[in-house]
């Protein structure tokens, strides 16, 4: 990311006055409370435009979809983290939030990129994706990167999110181009790397919401909006009924010390 040349803070974002304030263009009080839902506000703050039928309910699905995925890392560092300051929520929630990266929640900004990347590849394929997919696949293979949004380490033959995510985007009338080229992806992996590796739901969020025109650059924060509910929740848990030394305790007991040990001393 480049420097900006801004020499005044700017933002299209918001500005108020002493009566009104005002979100992209519109009156929150008059125009927004009670007259969007959060999915759709979310929307009009990201890109400044209003979201049709379509993009309301492919967005939504998305949130649904990925915000909670039970004790996974990001909410366990979470929950230990309320359990040693049970007064400082929002540390904790940052604390689950700080695990987004390229395995964990980032998987589907990198699996929207990917998306692109064939969709460019194909203009050298005379518009054939399946080529252009199989030619990205085998370039990822030989500099040995991860193919991002396919493969789960529990959901190995099925993730149960994917179909229904594609059903919704169908449904509601969503671009399918970007459905089409992930299913293509997938067709060419089992050649390509040498066993299948199924999409999993960071590979359809991209895939649908791509189809919406959602921005590629704030792909990232949909597993990360979303997942904030989820640790909320966990979090409200965590402080009725807690188990975030629990977590710690049964790391302890499960540790293997694999280090040197001193040398015993002569009496």
């Amino acid at each position: 990311m480049k420097i900006g040349k801004a020499t005044v803070p700017r933002s299209a974002i918001c500005t108020s006055n002493e009566n009104t304030i005002v979100v992209r263009g519109a009156d929150l009080a008059h125009e927004l409370i009670g007259q969007i839902n959060f999915g759709d506000y979310f929307f009009l703050l990201v890109t400044g435009r209003r979201a049709d039928a379509a993009t309301s309910a492919v967005l939504n699905a998305t949130l649904v979809a990925i915000a909670e995925h039970g004790l996974v890392p990001s909410v366990q560092a979470a929950r230990m983290t309320l359990a040693a300051a049970p007064d400082a929520m929002q540390g904790a929630v940052a604390a689950g939030i700080l695990g987004s990266g390229s395995v964990i929640l980032g998987a589907s900004e990198s699996a929207g990129r990917l998306f692109l990347a064939v969709e460019q590849e194909a203009a050298k394929h005379q518009g054939d994706i399946t080529a252009a997919a199989r030619a990205v696949v085998a370039d990822l293979r030989a500099r040995k990167q991860p193919i991002a949004g396919y493969g789960h380490p529990e959901h190995k033959t099925l993730d149960p999110r994917v179909g229904k995510l594609f059903e919704v985007s169908a449904k509601a009338g969503g671009g399918q181009r970007y459905v089409e080229i992930a299913r293509a992806i997938e067709a060419v992996i089992p050649e390509v790397v040498g066993k299948a590796l199924r999409l999993n739901v960071s590979g359809a969020i991209p895939a649908v919401l791509l189809g919406v025109d959602f921005p590629v650059n704030a792909l990232k924060g949909v597993p990360m909006l979303a997942r904030t509910a989820s640790l909320i929740a966990h979090l409200n848990e965590e402080l009725t009924d807690p188990i975030g030394f629990a977590l710690s305790y049964q790391a302890t007991r499960e540790q293997e010390y694999t280090g040197d040990m001193p040398v015993e001393r002569q009496v």
